[in-house]
């Protein structure tokens, strides 16, 4: 038994060095010790013999893993000689966590920084809060290598809404408890505010807007309400059951950004070299087909439902993008074009 009372001596700084902490040890071989402590915490009195093959490695790669369990996070392991396995000797809160890789700090990093995005919202505090208490559980190489990155990245949302917080909290609310919403409500570009009743089924930030997807109860059909134009949201006291089959996704799959449409058109758009720059490796809407053309330039196909949205984004390509279909669209872009040489000359 001369191994077993090896693997139980106590902790020695020198030893432990020897291990180079956790940024050695691969993924694989964390799994293998979280199950090693599965197996402890179980009663099962594991030895080396049977985890080795049970893991499928070496004799000494458990006594390996055993070791770093005792030397680097001082895991009261010891060896039961009556009943031929290891036990922990004291009560083990909690497990140390598992070392991160650099594609997770990475990870840790951009949605820290996307927070952003969340300016306004009731999710920007408790995402700041947790995001506090996750670095404070890093490692200290884990950490600089965050703080290092950090520098080198950031997160500008263009334009950012501010939203209501008060009425975000009441719909954020009645979406978990599946409660009816009455409010106030004014059409885009119109005066009028209008009192509206509604079934909410999901809460979407597109291009900075928030907007929420409903089933307007005096309408019966679904609608799409911009939070920036809603106001006054109360509880109703009725319940309601989203169907299975509604889908953000599915709603949206015809719109370029957030409006519906009832047509189906097909849109083709030719840009210049310069524009094809702009476009390239940007998924811009899911039907599209990107076709690279000589000299540069490509043209950009895809199907939506409606042409709002898009003849925007073909003025604000300006002279890059050039509407070869459908003729209603290109007369749309010509008819705005002429109304802003009229407005300037």
């Amino acid at each position: 038994m001369k191994t077993q009372r090896a693997l139980s001596r106590p902790h020695h700084p020198k030893h432990a060095t020897s291990h180079d902490g956790n940024a050695k040890f691969r993924r694989v071989a964390w799994e293998r010790i979280t199950k090693i402590d599965a197996l402890i915490r179980a009663g099962k009195y594991p030895n080396c013999v049977r985890m080795a093959k049970e893991f499928g490695v070496s004799l000494r790669t458990v006594k390996r893993d055993i070791e770093f369990m005792q030397d680097r996070h001082g895991l009261p392991i010891q060896y039961d000689a009556k009943r031929w396995g290891f036990f922990y000797s004291r009560p083990v809160d909690n497990f140390p966590k598992a070392p991160m890789t650099e594609a997770e700090i990475f990870a840790v990093l951009i949605a820290h920084k996307a927070v952003a995005q969340y300016h306004g919202t009731p999710f920007e505090k408790p995402l700041r809060l947790a995001f506090q208490k996750l670095i404070g559980q890093l490692e200290s190489n884990e950490l600089y290598s965050l703080e290092n990155l950090g520098d080198a990245l950031s997160f500008r949302p263009f334009a950012p809404e501010d939203t209501d917080l008060r009425a975000f909290q009441v719909l954020t609310r009645a979406l978990q408890s599946r409660r009816a919403l009455t409010f106030k409500y004014r059409n885009w570009g119109g005066r009028a505010v209008i009192s509206r009743k509604a079934h909410p089924y999901h809460l979407a930030c597109i291009d900075n807007h928030w907007y929420m997807f409903a089933y307007d109860v005096n309408r019966k059909a679904m609608r799409t309400f911009a939070l920036s134009r809603l106001s006054e949201p109360q509880l109703a006291p009725e319940k309601f059951t989203r169907p299975k089959r509604f889908s953000p996704d599915k709603y949206l799959a015809g719109s370029f950004g957030v409006l519906k449409g009832e047509s189906d058109y097909e849109i083709l758009i030719e840009f210049d070299a310069k524009g094809t720059d702009l476009i390239r490796a940007r998924k811009w809407h899911p039907s599209q087909q990107l076709t690279e053309l000589s000299g540069g330039g490509s043209q950009l196909r895809m199907r939506l439902s409606g042409l709002d949205e898009i003849e925007r984004s073909v003025l604000n390509w300006g002279t890059h993008a050039t509407v070869l279909r459908p003729q209603t669209l290109a007369q749309r872009v010509k008819k705005t074009a002429e109304e802003l040489v009229r407005r300037y000359s």
